[in-house]
């Protein structure tokens, strides 16, 4: 007998896209329009994500864009997806997250990711000993939760705002480290499953196995990430998605630049090997027509058994990437 699956949540990972021939201040307006939009169509979060010394993504300073988004909207939450916690100190994330929550009460989420976000050299100038607080981000993670409980005697660091706040935090991962994390310390979990989808099987599993109720989840909760380009045929949703095939060969060439125009054809641009390793790590991606986009989906769902799906569109035009989230949302009732 199939299981049915009662409709679960859809949310948005935006990059913040700076496409060729834009700039900084075009993506972040496109932000803002999208997540309007999400808001609309019923989306239930929006997240922004860090990476540094990108000239695509105009999402650096993810706090700020939090900020800037939550603003220009009234209900959707927002957050990130994630902040790279070796890059700051936890003492920093939790005043800047208190701030936003003190600002936009209840609509605040911060989700942490482990990695840099970015190259070896730029993770250096962002914190002199990055490597190190990489090590150490268990002991970040539960730093940064203690900024959050509330005001104690006993405590003389506090953050101002955030102590006595609820900000719900996330662990983010491509591997089973965080995963694992989330389960000991009874957090939600999202799985970069968009980009590295080798690990995601055995993430999940392990994380609900192990999995410990805590004051803030009673129970395991997974949101794996999907790339989605939906569009009214599947060959125009497949020319759509050389935007983002084009983008992964220039970042895997160490050559990352603006998200480039689609072409008709990635013949010629990508080596055999360049298309086998692209083919792999976007094995989870939603490209098609209304019908191929809700069978794909429905089937991440049905094999995940998820709690919420995190998409992410990395379209170069505005318009379509506009059509591609508001497709989803007319076919979310339908899995």
């Amino acid at each position: 007998m199939c299981r049915r699956y009662p409709m679960i949540p859809f949310s948005v990972l935006d990059l913040c896209p700076i496409v060729q021939g834009g700039d900084a201040t075009g993506a972040l307006r496109n932000t803002l329009d999208l997540a309007q939009h999400a808001e609309r169509w019923g989306y239930r979060r929006y997240w922004l994500a860090e990476h540094h010394n990108m000239p695509g993504i105009a999402s650096a300073a993810t706090s700020v864009v939090v900020g800037y988004v939550a603003g220009g909207t009234t209900t959707i939450r927002v957050g990130s997806g994630g902040v790279m916690l070796p890059n700051h100190s936890p003492l920093v994330i939790a005043e800047q997250f208190g701030t936003l929550e003190a600002l936009y009460p209840g609509r605040i989420d911060l989700g942490l990711g482990r990695a840099p976000g970015t190259d070896p050299r730029t993770a250096f100038a962002l914190r002199r000993d990055a490597a190190r607080r990489a090590e150490a981000f268990p002991e970040d993670v539960v730093e940064l939760m203690a900024y959050f409980d509330a005001p104690s005697p006993d405590r003389p660091v506090r953050a101002v705002p955030g102590a006595g706040l609820h900000v719900p935090i996330w662990l983010l991962g491509s591997s089973t480290f965080s995963g694992d994390l989330a389960a000991e310390l009874g957090l939600p979990f999202s799985f970069a499953s968009h980009f590295a989808p080798d690990h995601l099987m055995e993430a999940i599993e392990r994380y609900r196995a192990r999995f410990r109720p805590s004051a803030s989840l009673a129970r395991p909760y997974v949101m794996p990430g999907v790339s989605v380009f939906a569009a009214d045929t599947d060959r125009d949703a497949e020319r759509l998605f050389t935007s983002l095939q084009q983008a992964f060969v220039q970042l895997r060439r160490g050559a990352p630049g603006p998200l480039r125009p689609p072409i008709d054809s990635m013949d010629g641009v990508w080596s055999d090997m360049e298309r086998a390793g692209l083919e792999h790590a976007l094995a989870f991606a939603a490209v098609g027509s209304r019908e191929t986009v809700r069978r794909r989906l429905k089937a991440l769902i049905e094999h995940t058994h998820a709690d919420e799906l995190i998409l992410t569109s990395q379209i170069y035009d505005h318009a379509a990437r506009l059509r591609s989230f508001e497709i989803v949302a007319e076919i979310r009732d339908t899995l």
